[in-house]
C-alpha cells in the first residue's frame, strides 16, 4: 500500500524531502557526522566523488574509496534530527519513491557515526577514540515508536533507572546494543563502553550556567554505572537514536567518538580538526576491509 504524500514527503525532484537522496544515490555504507562542514574532510579521502547534495544542515556526499562506495552525510545536532535522517535513509533504501510503496526485498545499511563527545571517565583522555558497545537514550525518542525489542536491553534499562533514581517527569530511558560486526571491524584498538545520549548540551549533560540541572551530580552517577562489565564512558547527543532506529529497522550501526572534553578533569580540546580528519580516514580504511 502506498504511503500518503503528507506522510512520506518528497522534494520536487522526487528525492526524500530533507536528505535529498534516492536509493540509487545512497551507498550501503553511510558515514554520519554532525557538522555539515565536516563533509569537506571526506573529499580529501575519497578517490572519486559521484554526487553531492545540500539542504539546511544536511549535506551529503557519495563517493568511493579503494573501490568501496560510501555516503557521508551530516545530521546536525540532536536526536530530533536523527529521527528525520534515519527515517529517510531507511525510506531511500527500502521504498520505491515513485509509488511510495515498500520494495520487495529489505536493504540493510551500515550506519557509522563519527562524532565528538565528552568523556565521563578520567582515564579516557582528550584525543582518545571511544566506540559505543551500547547506547543509553535519555532523549526518549524511540518511545514514540512501536518496534521489536530485539537488540534492545530491557534488563539494562531497569537497572539503569534504579541506579539513576530519575524523576518520573523525565523521559523513560532506553538501552540498545550497537553492531558487534562493525565494532569488531572498526574498534579493536579503541576504548569501548556505554555511550549515553542526552537531549541537550547544557542542563541535560549536567552543565550549570544560569539554570541549575534538575539531576544532582548527573555525570558522577552516569560514570558509576556499568552493564556486564562495560562502563559508561561518554556523553553526547545522537547515538541512542541511531542505534534504536538501526535495530528497529534492520540496519547495522556503530558510533565512534573523538573525545574532546574530559568532564571529571575539566579539560577541553579546542583544536581537534586534524585528529578528526585522521579518525575519518582510519574508519573508512577499516570499513573497506569488512
Amino acid at each position: 500500500m502506498a504511503i500518503k504524500e503528507s506522510e512520506l514527503v518528497l522534494a520536487p525532484d522526487g528525492s526524500l524531502y530533507h536528505i535529498h537522496l534516492t536509493g540509487d544515490m545512497l551507498a550501503d555504507n553511510v558515514l554520519l557526522v554532525g557538522d555539515p562542514t565536516r563533509i569537506e574532510m571526506f573529499k580529501k579521502i575519497f578517490d572519486a566523488i559521484e554526487l553531492e547534495t545540500s539542504n539546511r544542515e544536511i549535506h551529503a556526499l557519495t563517493g568511493r574509496y579503494h573501490g568501496t562506495r560510501f555516503t557521508a552525510l551530516s545530521t546536525g545536532m540532536g536526536c530530533d534530527n536523527i529521527d528525520i535522517v534515519a527515517t529517510e535513509l531507511d525510506a531511500a533504501a527500502n521504498f520505491d519513491l515513485a509509488t511510495r510503496s515498500p520494495l520487495p526485498h529489505h536493504r540493510a545499511l551500515n550506519l557509522v557515526r563519527i562524532g565528538t563527545s565528552g568523556s565521563l571517565q578520567r582515564d579516557v583522555e582528550c584525543g582518545s577514540l571511544v566506540a559505543a558497545r551500547y547506547a543509553i537514550g535519555l532523549d526518549g525518542l524511540l518511545n514514540y515508536y512501536v518496534h521489536d525489542t530485539k537488540g534492545f536491553e530491557p534488563a539494562m534499562e531497569e537497572t539503569f533507572v534504579r541506579h539513576m533514581e530519575l524523576n518520573p517527569r523525565l523521559a523513560t530511558p532506553y538501552c540498545v546494543a550497537g553492531s558487534k560486526r562493525l565494532l569488531d571491524c572498526v574498534a579493536a584498538d579503541m576504548h569501548t563502553g556505554i555511550t549515553v545520549t542526552a537531549p541537550g548540551f547544557y542542563g541535560p549533560q549536567g552543565r550549570h550556567i544560569r539554570l541549575a540541572p534538575s539531576i544532582d551530580k548527573l555525570n558522577e552517577r552516569l560514570a558509576q554505572f556499568s552493564w556486564d562489565g562495560t562502563p559508561v564512558t561518554n556523553l553526547e547527543m545522537e547515538t541512542s537514536a541511531i542505534y534504536g532506529f538501526a535495530q528497529a529497522l534492520g540496519h547495522e550501526a556503530l558510533t565512534v567518538c573523538l573525545i574532546i572534553a574530559n568532564r571529571p578533569a575539566g579539560t577541553f580540546m579546542n583544536d581537534y580538526h586534524t585528529a578528526m580528519q585522521q579518525t575519518i580516514g582510519t574508519i573508512i580504511e577499516r570499513l573497506t576491509r569488512q
